[in-house]
């Protein structure tokens, strides 16, 4: 027996207007923390949304209306992220060494200090042990707990996006969050936790 395809349509042009306006827009800000969750970078995190949201118009026409909207673009966005990491992950790295030179040769550098803008972004967010110990996780299991436990997503929902059975999503699930206790022992024990 063969499985129900979603029926394909074409929207009018005032169709795709108001599902993007009422049903994607709404998602913008969800959409942008689960990017810089995922990249750890503001302008990059800018530009995967706006790739998602590029696609999710380009590619409407897929969208049926009255579906899960935020599920659908969470989807669009992990393939981006994940392709993207990819396609970098190829690519040799790339330093801009007049930018470096001109930095420290510049008379107010200190280099005693660096600074780790990621951690100075999203502390306020959640307590820097619970982002570190998140950020330190595998991609895979950063972002099962991210679309989990911080967005609240189903099952159902989480294996839609990812693109899994349901089954992995329970197990990945189980696995990054028994990482991440591991992870946070002994910040709970200092916190007076057994």
């Amino acid at each position: 027996m063969e499985e129900d395809k979603p029926i394909r349509r074409k929207y009018t042009d005032l169709e795709r207007k108001d599902i993007f306006d009422n049903e994607f827009l709404p998602h913008l800000d969800a959409m942008y923390n689960f990017a810089y969750r995922l990249t750890f970078d503001q302008d990059d995190a800018k530009d995967l949304v706006q790739d998602t949201y590029m696609k999710a118009y380009r590619f409407i026409n897929s969208f049926q209306q009255g579906t899960n909207a935020k599920a659908w673009l969470y989807r669009i966005l992990k393939n981006s992220f994940i392709n993207d990491f990819r396609k970098k992950s190829k690519e040799p790295g790339k330093v801009d060494y007049q930018e470096v030179e001109n930095f420290y040769n510049s008379d107010n550098v200190d280099e005693s200090k660096t600074v780790d803008l990621r951690i100075d972004t999203v502390k306020d967010m959640i307590g820097d042990e619970v982002t570190n110990a998140l950020n330190s996780l595998a991609v895979d299991f950063r972002t099962v707990i991210i679309l989990c436990d911080l967005e609240g997503f189903t099952y159902e929902e989480m294996a839609k996006i990812l693109d899994i059975p349901i089954g992995t999503v329970r197990s990945r699930l189980h696995r990054a969050r028994n990482l991440l206790k591991e992870k946070l022992k002994s910040y709970a024990e200092t916190m007076g936790y057994k």
